[in-house]
């Protein structure tokens, strides 16, 4: 089993490269499906997700030509299949995207109930609901979601809570539906503006993402495009938080900083200096962290997917810090690890209390899921001694190249497979 080894202690310093958004990438890949003409995708990360959902378009008949390892060419003229295995959809929640895809193109689709990280109940309510506003026939049968319409028509929705998931799969089925569609309430994040932007660059014709309204004109076919995906801002974030909590000097390059607002101001609140530029943000912390208080909220509030990396910074701030988690019910499931480490924070329901330590030690540590793994690395490179992050598969499903990236900035880390290597690398670092 790949473990990370991590001897902590240096601050991490210099320039990072961020990838293509993972969760951008995953709806773009199955809206490249809608076209019978080829779709080329560029800034596609090389992630575990991404190449388990190629696999799956691949299994149900697309033709799949990753020509390096950032760009993909994708063509769906000879799907012949509108049954998405369980194999993959256990593996990767993000394979439902395929319902919205297959619906809207061909009117039918069965995908398997969706799996992912345990981070708590993720229903896909909102999403059925919208299929069904389009005229949809939906059912759940054998672990099966089976959608079929004879035509789809173009509807008014209001999703009762928002939800980033439904907004994409219904935008994406409402694009080949006849007639206007509205989707109300609908989730702003970013990578729900790059889907709405690659959709209407293969000539879909939606306005109004990143607002709170979409309008949605349906059209009879969609053509060829070339796309590049927006940067990911919680591999951002994950790199300007390890910056923070090693007292490091980080420049994240290829980002867009508008996307990374409620990541800077919570770092200049505790203490960091945050430089903007163009397409990049460099963070510089050079004296001792101050605790804060975060709520996680949908975009443009902070990200659940950056809360597990802010609050191992914060368990490093000096007084009491509040985190509280408005999303998912189960994303605390690190913090026993961190208090392995020496971290002191008391989970209440959906809120951790932080009670800042002077420092991590290292330990044998277990990731629960992906972005918790991300923060327990943290601790890592902040810790004293040697700490050692198992299933570290999680990390891998949404960090490309996390520990190379991670040795360019100085720090100490290796990706080891087995007991030997492991003792090799303790006896390297002393």
């Amino acid at each position: 089993m790949d473990q990370y080894v991590i001897k902590g202690g240096n601050p991490l310093v210099g320039e990072v490269e961020i990838g293509g958004a993972k969760n951008a990438a995953l709806a773009i890949l199955a809206a490249a499906i809608m076209t019978d003409d080829t779709v080329l995708i560029e800034n596609l990360p090389d992630v575990r997700d991404i190449n388990v959902l190629l696999e799956a378009m691949q299994q149900i008949g697309a033709q799949v030509d990753r020509t390096d390892r950032h760009t993909v060419k994708i063509n769906g003229s000879r799907i012949g299949d509108y049954s998405v295995d369980y194999e993959y959809i256990k593996r990767i929640r993000a394979s439902y995207y395929l319902l919205g895809a297959l619906l809207g193109k061909y009117k039918k689709a069965e995908v398997p109930l969706p799996g992912g990280c345990n981070i708590g109940s993720r229903p896909i309510d909102q999403h059925l609901k919208g299929f069904r506003a389009l005229g949809a026939d939906v059912k759940i049968e054998y672990g099966f979601i089976v959608a079929e319409a004879e035509k789809l028509r173009g509807s008014h929705i209001y999703l009762d809570v928002v939800s980033v998931g439904a907004t994409i799969n219904i935008m994406m089925a409402a694009s080949m539906a006849e007639g206007n569609t509205v989707i109300e309430n609908a989730a702003k994040e970013p990578h729900v503006v790059d889907v709405a932007n690659f959709l209407n660059s293969m000539g879909a014709n939606i306005k109004g993402a990143g607002t709170d309204v979409i309008r949605i004109r349906g059209v009879e076919r969609l053509h060829a495009t070339e796309y590049s995906i927006i940067p990911d801002q919680i591999e951002a974030g994950t790199f300007m938080f390890a910056a923070a909590a090693t007292r490091g000097d980080v420049t994240v390059k290829n980002v867009i900083p508008k996307h990374l607002e409620a990541a800077t101001s919570k770092l200049l609140e505790i203490g960091c200096e945050i430089e903007e530029l163009d397409d990049a943000v460099r963070v510089v912390c050079s004296k001792g962290l101050r605790s804060t208080n975060v709520k996680t909220l949908p975009y443009p509030g902070f990200p659940t997917d950056m809360q597990p990396q802010i609050t191992a910074a914060l368990a490093l701030a000096k007084g009491s810090s509040i985190v509280t988690e408005s999303i998912f019910e189960n994303r605390f499931k690190y913090v026993d690890e961190l208090a392995r480490m020496g971290a002191n924070i008391k989970v209440e329901g959906n809120t951790a209390i932080i009670e800042g330590v002077e420092r991590y030690t290292g330990a044998q540590v277990s990731s629960p899921d992906l972005r918790a793994g991300a923060a327990l690395v943290i601790a890592g490179l902040a810790a004293d001694g040697i700490t050692v992050v198992d299933d570290i598969h999680f990390i891998e499903r949404g960090y490309e190249r996390f520990d190379e990236k991670l040795r360019s900035l100085g720090a100490e880390i290796e990706k080891v497979e087995d007991e030997r290597a492991l003792q090799k690398f303790r006896l390297r670092v002393g």
